[in-house]
């Protein structure tokens, strides 16, 4: 097998600080660099590597074993890998779930994803945890340090970024039942197709969007609701799509934001968004509902944030309605006058708990309250 020839073969990681970590190579023979963060979760894999949130991401993740029930077709959130790099305590090649179609490490080199295992995952974790997000670069053709610092310099901030547009649709698509009661447009940044499936199951016809699309476009479709994706990327950026969520405010349509979705939602009403310190990424995040008073097991994969300081200025027209219950950040808001609302985390939960999957419910039920009106 191809992955088998390289395990061996060194790979080294240099962190934007100067730490180094040296490692066995896995996946591709090559370098490749973006920012450093790390997911929590302990299975999943194969959605987490594919969900385009993290795009321009080297990926850390922090269970013991990665691989260890393969691939297959159905575990998938897009048509290819999106994170830049991969890095592992250990990768397995070999798999034990029946269902599988393959092993990771073919599925690494099928996309062309450099990966590094043999790290010390709870060092590194905790060095990120303490010294914050920060670029790094991963190659197992250099062993050169000053060759690894060059690769390094070339690799862009996070900060500023806009990557929603390199990962959204090119064309529009349908999805659903065309004879569904309900449609919905939805403005893709970078959906995950469990997002898709959510509404689908739940009887709503769907039209997804290019990033770049305006309101025109979103209307064309004659949605009952407009959904605003999840992404990559800094929103403060994304210009053209703050313009168009003030728009799909204007137009008095219901709207529902996820993630991405949300810190636009938050900008496009005046309150500001910042970098976060390492971000959150994980299964497993706790989150209190202000409306219900219940809290809620979320997955989430975001490394911006709405600010807190910056939304008491708006009080008089923004209810915040979630927050994170480890750090007080803020995981939810609604528009007082307005019939939309966003969250932060992943309600679709792929993978993870269920546990917030009744947002899409909620959406369903503003879009049916404001058509009686």
């Amino acid at each position: 097998m191809p992955q088998q020839a390289n395990i061996e073969r060194p790979a080294y990681l240099l962190l934007e600080d100067g730490t180094l970590f040296k490692g066995k190579s896995f996946g591709k023979i090559g370098t490749t660099g973006g920012e450093l963060c790390f997911n929590t979760g302990m299975t999943g894999y194969q959605e987490v590597f594919t969900d385009p949130s993290y795009s321009g991401q080297m990926l850390i993740m922090n269970t013991a074993y990665v691989g260890n029930y393969g691939v297959n077709d159905v575990d998938v959130e897009s048509g290819k890998v999106m994170i830049k790099g991969l890095i592992c305590k250990n990768i397995t090649a070999r798999y034990s779930r029946m269902m599988a179609t393959g092993s990771l490490s073919d599925y690494l080199i099928e996309n062309g994803i450099v990966a590094i295992q043999d790290v010390d995952t709870r060092a590194l974790v905790q060095h990120v945890r303490t010294k914050g997000a920060m670029n790094c670069v991963i190659s197992s053709e250099h062993e050169d340090i000053a060759q690894l610092q060059e690769a390094l310099k070339a690799i862009p901030k996070m900060e500023g970024l806009d990557l929603a547009s390199g990962v959204s649709t090119k064309e529009a698509y349908t999805f659903g039942s065309e004879d569904a009661p309900i449609r919905v447009s939805v403005l893709d940044f970078g959906i995950k197709r469990n997002m898709l499936q959510c509404f689908a199951d739940r009887g709503v016809y769907v039209k997804v969007f290019p990033a770049t699309s305006g309101i025109d476009d979103l209307l064309s479709f004659n949605p009952d609701g407009i959904f605003v994706s999840n992404g990559p990327g800094d929103p403060a950026s994304m210009g053209y799509a703050i313009k168009t969520v003030q728009d799909i405010l204007a137009s008095g349509k219901p709207m529902f934001g996820i993630c991405l979705g949300h810190q636009l939602l938050a900008l496009a009403n005046g309150i500001k968004t910042f970098k976060m310190h390492h971000g959150h990424r994980g299964l497993n995040h706790p989150v209190k509902n202000l409306i219900s008073g219940r809290s809620e097991i979320t997955t989430q994969n975001h490394g911006f944030g709405v600010d807190q300081e910056s939304i008491k200025e708006h009080a008089d027209t923004v209810e915040v309605s979630h927050v994170n219950l480890n750090d007080g950040s803020i995981e939810g808001i609604r528009i007082k006058n307005k019939p939309a609302f966003s969250v932060q985390y992943h309600p679709e939960s792929t993978p993870g708990p269920y546990d917030s999957r009744y947002l899409f419910d909620d959406f369903l039920n503003l879009i049916k309250k404001h058509k009686l009106n």
